[in-house]
């Protein structure tokens, strides 16, 4: 009767252990990261992702090469404890899968499901990682060995926590083409305050990029108003472009749908620079110059906006570098159906290569000035920071910007954890002395 008892006893204890485990696991906070927006080849070179793009499967990783690492990043607003798993399947035979945080690696056999046909997806595990505070996290996905024609299927990571209150963000869904938008990156803006009750004719600044934050896709804009945007980019690793640009009063995707009374008129161009229209974003007239700029080196950038008197306004544009005693023309286009002077003075900083939006980048924009048209220099050492939805809607958390010294500065991509308060307001110590001594009437 009592070795009777004692069994029921261990029994219960057994039963009652089993479900607070059960209970408990039952009650953790589980994410699905859609590979689709999330994840970058990053090894052995940077580049497209490998994807089927037909039907339902347009949104998994495939891929066949074994010297490939995909590197899958989600964020994490305190330290966690965090268990891993994948949705996957395997077209043919088997594979074995290696995933890697911070130097820990898990290994994982994943085999065709003859029972399932290998059609259906399932949820394979990999193992717990302890994230130790708060930021981005990064596991690299790579394939050791495979006897089918494809490593595997994969579309999400699974996160599971049951660290109390844990937050994830990443890009979860493609609403709005945001696996593009959000593997791209945040964009960052700077807003100057200029003088109020004084319309100004010129806008000028000056941008330096630290040495090793130019990767491809990079835009450094320096000069932007309400009607377009001048600065620099990297386009390749063989070409850097000054690009100039104004939008069409007509709104729309298509260039060709502009009317022709509406249309940007080229006026003129300096030696080399290449004309044309651009779409996607606006349409309108755009310029560029190849001209192989170089980090670590200090450009300044003259924009001029005036009326003609006649319905339409004039955008010019001048390059040079901070040190150089001539500049250089880009172009002049007529906006029409336009009367205004400098508006809506900013600069930005954006990634508009997908493939290399895990690269961080930086900008240092200097020098802030806008000429009255009563002849007057105006120095701009305020600032209001802003983020585009990516951030704002916290697919990408890897934004910042602020001032140091004599410059503001930019910040985004790398999956770095910066955060700043979005609307935040920015002072730069002044530059009297810099303020712009060139002749305007000898531009060329």
């Amino acid at each position: 009767m009592l070795m009777a008892f004692r069994v029921l006893k261990n029994g219960l204890l057994l039963l009652l252990c089993f479900l607070a485990y059960a209970n408990s696991f039952a009650h953790a906070a589980q994410w699905a990261i859609p590979l689709a927006g999330n994840t970058f080849l990053t090894s052995p070179n940077i580049g497209r992702l490998p994807t089927d793009g037909s039907g339902e499967r347009q949104h998994l990783l495939a891929w066949k090469d074994s010297d490939e690492v995909f590197s899958i990043y989600f964020h994490v607003d305190r330290a966690a404890e965090i268990e891993l798993a994948v949705n996957a399947r395997v077209p043919q035979g088997h594979s074995q899968l290696e995933f890697m945080f911070d130097k820990k690696a898990f290994q994982k056999e994943v085999a065709f499901q003859k029972e399932m046909k290998g059609t259906e997806l399932r949820e394979h595990s990999i193992g717990r990682i302890t994230v130790a505070e708060a930021g981005y996290c990064r596991i690299d996905l790579k394939g050791i060995k495979r006897t089918g024609e494809l490593f595997t299927e994969v579309k999400d990571l699974i996160v599971a926590s049951e660290t109390e209150g844990v937050k994830v963000s990443f890009v979860n869904n493609n609403e709005g083409g945001m696996f593009y938008w959000g593997r791209r990156g945040p964009s960052v803006h700077l807003r100057y305050e200029v003088p109020q009750n004084q319309q100004c004719e010129f806008a000028y600044s000056e941008i330096t990029v630290p040495e090793g934050y130019d990767p491809i896709g990079s835009y450094f804009m320096a000069n932007g108003f309400s009607q377009g945007y001048f600065g620099i980019q990297v386009n390749s690793d063989k070409e850097r472009r000054v690009l100039f640009s104004v939008w069409s009063p007509f709104k729309t995707d298509n260039p060709k749908d502009i009317p022709p009374d509406q249309k940007i008129i080229a006026l003129g161009h300096g030696p080399d620079v290449q004309m044309g229209e651009f779409g996607n974003e606006g349409s309108g007239g755009q310029s560029y110059l190849r001209y192989p700029w170089k980090a670590g080196v200090r450009y300044r950038f003259l924009t001029q906006i005036k009326p003609d008197g006649k319905g339409n306004t004039i955008y010019a544009a001048w390059f040079s570098e901070a040190d150089a005693k001539q500049w250089r023309l880009i172009a002049k286009f007529q906006r029409p159906y336009t009367n205004t002077h400098v508006t809506g003075f900013h600069s930005f900083l954006e990634n508009f290569d997908p493939n290399h939006g895990h690269l961080e980048r930086c900008g240092h924009y200097s020098n802030q000035w806008v000429r009255g048209v009563n002849g007057t220099w105006y120095e701009c050492t305020s600032s209001r920071f802003s983020v585009d939805p990516t951030g704002r809607d916290r697919h990408r958390l890897d934004f910042s910007g602020g001032s140091d010294g004599d410059h503001f500065y930019l910040r985004n991509g790398g999956f770095f954890h910066e955060p700043v308060e979005i609307g935040a307001k920015f002072r730069r110590d002044s530059n009297k002395q810099q303020m712009p001594g060139f002749d305007i009437e000898s531009l060329p």
